[in-house]
C-alpha cells in the first residue's frame, strides 16, 4: 500500500530495500570469501549480483509506474534531482581517487624511488637500477617490458565518438523540449549506437594491449592504473548505455512531456559526466 502524506508522496511496504541489502551483502561477502580462497564465494557473489539486478529492475519499475500514474509532485522532483546530484558527486570522488593515485605515483612515488626529492640516496640501496621515468613498470620491471598505448589511434577515435554522443544527446533533449518525438528517438538512438561503438573499440584495444603490447594489469604501476581507470570508465559507459536504452523505450512509450522529463535529464547528466571523465583520461593517461 502507498499513501500521500501532506504534499509529499510516501510509499510504504516496499520489499526492494531488503532485496538491495541482501544483494550488497551477498556481493561483497562473496567477493571476500572468493579472495580468501573459499570456492563458495563465487556462488555467493553470483547470487548477490543477481539479487542486485532484480532489485534495480523491480525498484525502477515501481518508480516509473508511480511517476506515470502522476503520484509525484514538484517536491518529489526536487528530491530526485538532489539524489542524482549527490550520486554524481560520489562518482566524482570515485574517479578522483584513481586519478589521485595516478598523480601521486607520477609526481611523488617514482621521483622518490629514483633518488629525487625526499628519497635521497635510498634508491642506491633498494633499487639501484631504477629509472625515474614514466611510463614505468616499477622496480625490477614487474610484468616485463610493454608498449605504451598510442593516444592517436583508437583513444582519439573514442574521444570523438563520446564527444559526438554528447552532441546527439543534447539534440535529443532539445527535441523533447519542443515536442518533436521522431527527432528525439532518432538522436537518442544514435547516442546509444555511438556508445556501443566506443565500447567495441575499447574491447579491441584491450585485446591488442594483452596480446600484442604485453600491457596487462600486471605491468607495474602503469598497467594497473591504465586498466583501472579505463576499465571503470568502460563500466560506466556500459551502465550509461543501458540507461539510455531504457530512456529510449520510455520516450517511445510517451512517458515524458516537454516540462516533465527528469528521468531523461538524469541520464543526460550521467552521460555528460562520463564524457568529461573520458577527456581527463585521454589527456592524463594517454597523452601526457
Amino acid at each position: 500500500m502507498a499513501q500521500t502524506q501532506g504534499a509529499y508522496y510516501v510509499p510504504h511496504g516496499s520489499h526492494w530495500p531488503i532485496f538491495g541489502s541482501l544483494g550488497m551483502l551477498g556481493t561483497l561477502g562473496g567477493a571476500a570469501l572468493w579472495m580468501d580462497d573459499f570456492q563458495i564465494g563465487k556462488l555467493v557473489m553470483a547470487v548477490g549480483i543477481a539479487l542486485m539486478i532484480v532489485m534495480f529492475i523491480g525498484w525502477f519499475h515501481s518508480v516509473i509506474t508511480e511517476s506515470v500514474a502522476g503520484k509525484y509532485n514538484k517536491q518529489v522532483d526536487v528530491s530526485f534531482r538532489l539524489g542524482m546530484i549527490w550520486f554524481i558527486f560520489s562518482e566524482v570522488m570515485f574517479f578522483g581517487a584513481f586519478f589521485g593515485a595516478l598523480f601521486y605515483t607520477r609526481m611523488l612515488s617514482i621521483p622518490w624511488l629514483g633518488g629525487m626529492g625526499h628519497g635521497g640516496p635510498t634508491n642506491e640501496f633498494l633499487w639501484p637500477a631504477f629509472t625515474a621515468a614514466w611510463p614505468s613498470n616499477g622496480p625490477d620491471a614487474i610484468g616485463g617490458d610493454f608498449t605504451v598505448m598510442s593516444p592517436w589511434g583508437i583513444p582519439l577515435l573514442n574521444t570523438l565518438l563520446l564527444l559526438s554522443s554528447g552532441i546527439t544527446l543534447t539534440i535529443a533533449h532539445h527535441a523533447l523540449r519542443v515536442g518533436h518525438r521522431a527527432r528525439l528517438l532518432t538522436f537518442l538512438g544514435l547516442t546509444v549506437v555511438l556508445g556501443a561503438i566506443f565500447l567495441g573499440f575499447q574491447v579491441y584495444e584491450y585485446y591488442e594491449a594483452y596480446h600484442h603490447y604485453n600491457l596487462t594489469l600486471g605491468s607495474g604501476i602503469y598497467g594497473s592504473t591504465f586498466f583501472m581507470l579505463t576499465g571503470f570508465h568502460g563500466a560506466h559507459v556500459t551502465l550509461g548505455a543501458i540507461m539510455l536504452c531504457v530512456i529510449w523505450a520510455r520516450s517511445a512509450a510517451g512517458h515524458f512531456s516537454r516540462n516533465d522529463h527528469f528521468g531523461f535529464e538524469a541520464v543526460a547528466w550521467y552521460w555528460h559526466f562520463v564524457d568529461v571523465v573520458w577527456l581527463g583520461l585521454f589527456v592524463f593517461v594517454y597523452v601526457l
